[in-house]
C-alpha cells in the first residue's frame, strides 16, 4: 500500500499533531499505558531494575526497508521485530519501546493506522509496551525509528566478543533470498532461542545476522583469527545461491560461537528437543591467521550490505 495520499481529508495533515497523537493512542490500545507510564509526558516513567539493562534502536525507511508491496501492518511489525532480533542476540527479554516518526504531511491516515495496528499486535505478542515517542514533519519522507529497552532473560548476557581459536561457528535457520521470499518482514525474532543459548554453557559469543553472513561473521571472530566456513555447510533458503546466503542480509538469524572444549553434540541434542522446528547448523570454526583455508569460503570477493553506499531504491 502506498503511504501517501492526494486527498487532503485523508492525510495526517487533516488532523494536526495533537489529534494525531490521540489517534495513535487509540490504535495502540492496551500496549500503551497511561501517562506517566506511557504516552503523554515529556518522559515515560519505567519501573526500576536490579540488574543490567539492554537498549537498541533500528528504523524502517520508505524506499529502503519497505515499499508499496508491503502492507502497513507488516511495516509496523517489521520495525519492532528488527529491534527484537537485536535483543535476542544478547539473550535479552524486551520490556518497553519509544517510537520517533518523521512524516510527510500527505501520509495517508489509513496507511498510518495500519502501521500502528501492526506494531501494536506485534508488541502484544512479545510483551512490549509502547511508552512514548515523537512526531516530526519532512517532505517526501516516511521514517519510523524505534528504541527498545530490555534486560537479560535469566542467563548470562552474550556479546559479540569471547570466541577463541578452535571454537565452532553455528547459525540458526536458513539464509539468503530474504527479500524475494518475503522473509525480511515475515520473520520471527529468535527471542526464545537467544535466551536458551544465553543459559547454555559453552556459548561464548552471539549476534544476529542482519547485514549478511559475509559481513557480520567478522564481527564475532577475535583479532588475530579468521573464520573457516565450508560452502556446503551454509544452510540456504530454497532457491538461494551460496552468494545470496552469504551476502543478502535481513536474515535475522542468530550466529554464535561454541567453546571447542564443550560437548557440542549434547548441546545439539538439547536444541532439537527444545526447538524441533528451528534448524541449527554448524558451519565452520575459528582458525588462526596462518592456518590453511583450502576448501573454505573465500570471503575476499564477498560483502554483505554496507550502509552509506549507492544502492538501488527498494534495497536496504
Amino acid at each position: 500500500m502506498h503511504p501517501f495520499t492526494k486527498r487532503p481529508a485523508a492525510a495526517v495533515s487533516s488532523l494536526g499533531e495533537e489529534r494525531l497523537i490521540a489517534e495513535i493512542r487509540r490504535w495502540l490500545g492496551n500496549v500503551s499505558p497511561r501517562s506517566p507510564f506511557g504516552i503523554g509526558d515529556d518522559c515515560a516513567v519505567l519501573p526500576a531494575t536490579r540488574g543490567q539493562q539492554l537498549i537498541t534502536v533500528d528504523p524502517v525507511i520508505y524506499g529502503r526497508h519497505f515499499d508499496d508491496s508491503i502492507a502497513p501492518r507488516d511495516v509496523g511489525a517489521k520495525l519492532l521485530k528488527r529491534n527484537l532480533s537485536d535483543m535476542a542476540a544478547m539473550g535479552g527479554r524486551p520490556r518497553a519501546a519509544v517510537l520517533a516518526l518523521t512524516l510527510d504531511a500527505n501520509v495517508s491516515l489509513k496507511w498510518l493506522e495500519g502501521f500502528y495496528r501492526g506494531l501494536a499486535a506485534c508488541a502484544r505478542e512479545y510483551g512490549v509496551t509502547i511508552v512514548g515517542g515523537d512526531i516530526s514533519q519532512a517532505d517526501r519522507t516516511v521514517v519510523a525509528s524505534l528504541t527498545l529497552l530490555g534486560e537479560p532473560d535469566g542467563g548470562k548476557m552474550l556479546t559479540r566478543t569471547g570466541g577463541r581459536r578452535g571454537d565452532a561457528i553455528y547459525v540458526t535457520g536458513v539464509l539468503g533470498g530474504s527479500r524475494e521470499s518475503g522473509h525480511h518482514y515475515q520473520f520471527r525474532p529468535r527471542l526464545r532461542e537467544g535466551a536458551w543459548l544465553a543459559r547454555t554453557a559453552g556459548v561464548r559469543a552471539m549476534m544476529d545476522i542482519s547485514d549478511g553472513l559475509a559481513k557480520d561473521l567478522h564481527a564475532i571472530v577475535p583479532h588475530g583469527a579468521r573464520p573457516f566456513i565450508e560452502p556446503k555447510s551454509v544452510p540456504r533458503r530454497a532457491g538461494a545461491s551460496l552468494r545470496a546466503a552469504l551476502s543478502d542480509g535481513e536474515d535475522f538469524e542468530l550466529l554464535f560461537v561454541f567453546d571447542r572444549s564443550a560437548d557440542a553434540a549434547a548441546m545439539e541434542r538439547r536444541w532439537r528437543r527444545s526447538f524441533p522446528r528451528t534448524r541449527l547448523t554448524r558451519i565452520g570454526e575459528i582458525v588462526g591467521k596462518r592456518d590453511s583455508l583450502d576448501g573454505a569460503v573465500n570471503f575476499a570477493a564477498l560483502r554483505g550490505y554496507e550502509h552509506l553506499t549507492r544502492v538501488r531504491a527498494g534495497n536496504r
